[in-house]
């Protein structure tokens, strides 16, 4: 673990850019981007596209380090440059900015109200690879779906598991249990998930600090606790489906919780603007996302 980052994490001001859609999302990401399928063909061409987008958006002027924190990479990025660095040396060494890495492999189908991570047995192998790029942290993404206690417990437990995996080998995790924004039963999915992850923190202490990746909680600094958790080194929440500017306005009311946007921050931004009206809109996102997290 990079100390001066993790301090960075732990105390400084600004939100966590999230840049890694994976296979499944990155066609939707590409169109609200202004490209549509019909303009490439296969994985190779799909992906070289993004990642272009998120060439544009790390290199732009109004992304660095004054107003965000931490990038989240997909993992083919991690391999890809930035402006002729390796992507995640561009982003620390460039911008001042934390490199994370997502790790999942995606969602299995869902059961007792959650989907729970695929198998990921080759994850050995991919933090080895992190560690030798200079990668900070990791991400990875269950959902909850409604408020069913085992399947959260379970949730919670898989999460956990890989979590201590990664700390021994020297990252810090970022866990991000999601429950779904439009949820008729929310509220009981958070009171439940916030009672597992503190009798699983409490239960056995990780070797390093962990991050949590939250839904935006239905009644203001319900996370709280866990913010002060001091084995916690940051608390972030996800836009969820949330436009920017609800996100912002529900965040906001949330005192020491931060943004890691993804859809909300690229909001806007488009394949045929100039350069200019591109980094007018991203400078604008990355402003109100960044004032958002302030509070």
């Amino acid at each position: 673990m990079n100390n001066e980052q993790a301090e960075r994490m732990k105390s400084g001001r600004g939100f966590i850019a999230a840049l890694d859609q994976s296979g499944g999302s990155t066609p939707k990401a590409l169109r609200l981007y202004g490209i549509d399928k019909d303009s490439y063909s296969g994985d190779d061409e799909m992906f070289d596209l993004v990642h272009a987008m998120r060439e544009r958006i790390v290199t732009s002027p109004a992304f660095s380090g004054d107003h965000i924190l931490g990038a989240i990479l997909f993992e083919q990025t991690m391999g890809r440059q930035f402006a002729g660095q390796p992507a995640p040396d561009y982003l620390w060494q460039t911008k001042h900015v934390v490199p994370f890495l997502k790790i999942d492999k995606g969602l299995a189908a869902e059961a007792d109200g959650v989907q729970l991570m695929k198998p990921n047995p080759g994850l050995d192998d991919l933090l080895a690879r992190a560690n030798s790029a200079h990668i900070f942290g990791t991400k990875m993404r269950s959902v909850i779906q409604t408020a069913n206690p085992e399947g959260i417990a379970q949730i919670v437990a898989q999460q956990f598991e890989a979590a201590r995996q990664i700390t021994e080998a020297g990252l810090v995790p970022i866990i991000e249990p999601e429950i779904t924004i439009s949820a008729p039963d929310k509220q009981a999915s958070e009171r439940i998930l916030l009672d597992e992850i503190t009798k699983g923190l409490d239960a056995d202490p990780f070797p390093l600090p962990v991050m949590f990746k939250l839904s935006i909680p239905t009644v203001d600094d319900f996370y709280a606790p866990l913010i002060a958790n001091p084995a916690v080194l940051r608390v972030v929440a996800l836009s969820g489906g949330y436009s920017r500017a609800e996100a912002n306005e529900r965040l906001a009311r949330n005192h020491g919780l931060i943004a890691s946007f993804s859809r909300a921050l690229s909001e806007g931004l488009s394949a045929s603007q100039t350069d200019e009206e591109f980094n007018s809109m991203l400078a604008a996102s990355i402003e109100s996302i960044y004032q958002a997290s302030l509070t």
